[in-house]
């Protein structure tokens, strides 16, 4: 069960409130404390969209990798969601680049499936593993095809996921490519990419 200054803190880090966060922890809350829920101040942050929070949080020493119940962490939130800036912080503070979330996949995956162009873009600058299956079957690749909606975005990170050296032949569960996807979704400068 998490003790009263663990939730505090937490509570503080959603309101990207730093003098009370400064306080707590002052005060002997512990950093990567947690709630119910298993969240940590720094995962909290990171769900609100508290960039001062996190950035306070993370200088003081919070784990960028601590998993909650679901198997978040702030790094793998960040890059499944944002923002952008939050992500850079976990990157430069140790981010396990292998970390994987409840579906298997590492960070890079569900940014592809979201559209977080941004995001896609910094992890691939990184040692990510740009051909990671995850538990369904799918890399980052097939995910931009098979959840994205072929518009420009999708265009977008299937090119820069093809300009880093992602493996257009590995197949999903059924044996179909990212190109049959493509095709079978009609979404033709996609499956032109995926042709070259």
């Amino acid at each position: 069960m998490a003790d009263d200054k663990s939730e505090a803190l937490i509570q503080f880090a959603s309101q990207n409130d730093v003098g009370r966060l400064a306080q707590l922890l002052a005060d002997g809350a512990a950093i990567d404390g947690r709630d119910q829920q298993g969240r940590t101040a720094l995962l909290a942050a990171t769900h609100a969209g508290s960039i001062d929070a996190a950035r306070f949080l993370i200088e003081q020493g919070a784990d960028v990798n601590l998993k909650d119940n679901i198997e978040d962490s702030a790094y793998l939130y960040a890059a499944a969601e944002g923002p952008l800036e939050i992500l850079e912080m976990t990157l430069i503070a140790g981010a396990d680049l292998s970390s994987v979330n409840r579906y298997g996949g590492t960070g890079l995956i569900p940014a592809a499936h979201h559209g977080h162009i941004d995001i896609v873009r910094a992890l691939l600058n990184t040692d990510i593993d740009v051909d990671h299956v995850n538990d369904p079957g799918w890399t980052a690749l097939m995910e931009a095809v098979i959840l994205g909606d072929g518009g420009p975005v999708y265009i977008e990170i299937v090119g820069l996921l093809l300009n880093a050296g992602a493996d257009r032949s590995i197949t999903d569960n059924e044996g179909q490519t990212p190109l049959d996807h493509a095709e079978s979704r009609q979404f033709s400068e996609i499956a032109r990419l995926l042709r070259q």
